[in-house]
């Protein structure tokens, strides 16, 4: 499968993040876009309100003159971080009166989060899904479409 640059390079900032526990939905520097972004915090400057769609005036000029962060426009920033807060169990924007997941860091919110992460990632860039395994449970006449291989020492 083809892939683009900026998806392989999020992929594997957000698995190293995952997996050495730096995936924080709370913390700017350490969330799906935090990581992408390689943890800086500057990104959250383009919306007044965490987890909204609405670019504010200096994310808006960010978007009108094409600039990219690590591949990623400011509206695709936004919709990375709502689409991540909402399925670590946020609901956004994010404000002192919404509720919020009881373990935010739990390793299955995080999952859930990156899960979906992912998924936009990959529509993003017209790919299909990396982590949709549906395929492998597909049949015809009884008999598996596709086979994986094993690799048994």
């Amino acid at each position: 499968m083809k892939t683009t640059k900026r998806l392989e390079e999020a992929l594997l900032k957000l698995y190293n993040a995952y997996h050495n526990n730096r995936l924080n939905p709370e913390d700017c520097a350490a969330c799906a876009v935090g990581n992408i972004l390689d943890n800086h915090d500057s990104w959250k400057h383009l919306s007044n309100e965490h987890g909204s769609l609405e670019l504010n005036y200096v994310g808006r000029v960010h978007q009108n003159l094409e600039r990219k962060f690590n591949g990623y426009s400011p509206l695709e920033i936004l919709k990375i971080e709502k689409v991540f807060l909402e399925a670590c169990g946020f609901k956004t924007p994010l404000c002192h009166y919404n509720p919020k997941p009881i373990n935010p860091t739990s390793k299955d919110n995080l999952f859930n989060g990156l899960s979906a992460v992912v998924d936009l990632l990959c529509q993003l860039d017209n790919i299909d899904n990396i982590m949709d395994y549906s395929k492998l449970f597909e049949h015809e006449n009884g008999e598996p479409v596709y086979h994986l291989e094993t690799f048994l020492a």
